[in-house]
């Protein structure tokens, strides 16, 4: 049996100022949205390159008080080409955004953008495997 990874899901204050945090920051695009007033929802999902996996934001109509990410979560992960003119783009729109770190001594390999709900986005340099 195969278990293809799909989507994952995040609960967000404000779904306009999401959506064009994740198309502006990462270029992801939405796949497919649709609203259930019934429910007092709304869910969008968005997607990277053309990719399968999904990012599912989940918009409850409402929820006043914005929701805690806790400190089980950890992130999502993109990857990018030139992780310097990334983080040099992200930095120069005013995202909250960490400096650049590596596990060890040596290049970066990686830093933080946070997403308008606190959740975070890690940025890794694409290499080969």
């Amino acid at each position: 049996m195969e278990y293809p990874m799909i989507h994952i899901c995040y609960r967000v204050m404000d779904l306009e100022a999401t959506e064009n945090f994740y198309r502006e920051a990462f270029g992801f695009e939405i796949s497919r949205k649709k609203d259930y007033p019934d429910g007092r929802f709304t869910l969008s999902y968005m997607t990277s390159a053309g990719l399968p996996f999904e990012l599912e934001l989940t918009y409850n109509y409402d929820q006043q008080e914005p929701y805690v990410v806790g400190n089980g979560y950890s992130h999502l992960a993109v990857a990018s080409a030139d992780l310097e003119a990334s983080h040099k783009r992200h930095t120069e729109m005013a995202l909250t955004v960490t400096p650049l770190k590596g596990l060890v001594a040596g290049q970066p390999r990686f830093y933080f953008v946070t997403d308008p709900d606190g959740y975070l986005v890690e940025v890794v340099r694409r290499t080969t495997l």
